[in-house]
């Protein structure tokens, strides 16, 4: 029986991998401060930057899915980096030192900034843009290919786009919430271009990359680009809602700088942050033509279906 170890199981991404790699007969244990996963996962409760906890994960596992992450569009940068990158750094040395055969970690399209050229490939150029997200994704990147051992350890990014589906919180459970308050707004018309993935799909690709003999990095999406306006629009709908507010870009960035110098002061959280703003305006697809031929993905559930089966989810 194969053995998979999945940081951040109690997650998005990590509680779907779990699912299905239960599904498909494997021994699945999982790391998470949280002290929940998907039943029959063997649980380590404990935190990604603790040596022992990662070990504990590791041992004996044949494949390492490294999910854990902070997600946001901005917020202290040494939380990101302490998670984001000695987190990878340290599951990945265990991974190693426990004879892992495969590490594939959980990367993000957002390596690439808020200006990039259409299409981008994975040889494009990265762009940290002072943002924390974009900045620690490119550096645990850089950590995790460190530790590759042809022949011995193999590892695989996946530059995931935006992963909506039941459960999904930036593409789906937030901006919902926002809705219902009144305080989602859409940056410029909502022009700015999005690249939605389904959960289905990721966890495909997590497979495919678990079973074919390939390293490097590769872009995950849905394969169509979307407004953020008709996504959100019709997101909106699934809630029974008409329409989503639009501001200039300029104007709302002002309004999110000012909730996060004020939100100290009433003991809250920004409603977002300035580079929201830059998350919600980026201007292109991403390619995946290198999955396709290097991976063999190739998605499966356009933004239509996606939506049903949210909608499903939500009755």
């Amino acid at each position: 029986m194969a053995r998979v170890a999945i940081t951040g199981v109690a997650g998005f991404v990590g509680s779907h991998v779990a699912e299905a790699a239960l599904s498909r007969g494997f021994f699945v244990r999982g790391l998470d401060v949280i002290d929940r996963a998907p039943a029959g996962v063997e649980r380590v409760v404990g935190d990604v930057g603790d040596a022992a906890a990662a070990a504990r994960l590791c041992s004996g596992a044949d494949f390492v899915v490294h999910a854990a992450a902070i997600v946001g569009e901005g917020g202290r940068k040494e939380l990101f980096w302490r998670i984001n990158v000695e987190g990878t750094r340290v599951v990945a040395r265990a991974a190693r030192e426990a004879g892992v055969r495969r590490f594939v970690h959980i990367s993000s399209v957002m390596v690439y900034g808020f200006r990039y050229p259409p299409g981008v490939t994975e040889d494009g150029p990265l762009a940290g843009e002072g943002n924390p997200y974009c900045e620690t994704k490119i550096e645990s990147e850089r950590v995790a290919r460190a530790f590759r051992e042809p022949g011995n350890l193999d590892v695989v990014a996946l530059r995931l786009g935006d992963v909506y589906g039941p459960g999904s919180v930036p593409w789906v459970i937030r901006p919902l919430e926002l809705m219902r308050r009144r305080l989602f707004i859409l940056p410029s018309g909502g022009r700015g271009v999005l690249n939605p993935v389904h959960i289905d799909d990721v966890v495909r690709a997590v497979f495919l990359a678990l079973d074919r003999p390939v390293s490097g990095s590769f872009n995950i999406t849905g394969g169509a680009a979307v407004t953020c306006r008709e996504y959100f629009s019709r997101l909106a709908a699934l809630a029974g809602r008409r329409g989503v507010p639009s501001l200039p870009g300029p104007l709302l960035r002002a309004g999110f700088a000012l909730s996060v110098a004020l939100a100290p002061l009433f003991g809250r959280k920004p409603i977002a942050y300035p580079s929201g703003v830059d998350f919600l305006m980026r201007p292109y697809p991403y390619s995946i033509e290198k999955a396709r031929r290097d991976l063999g993905y190739e998605p499966s559930v356009g933004l239509d279906e996606g939506l049903r089966r949210l909608k499903i989810s939500m009755n």
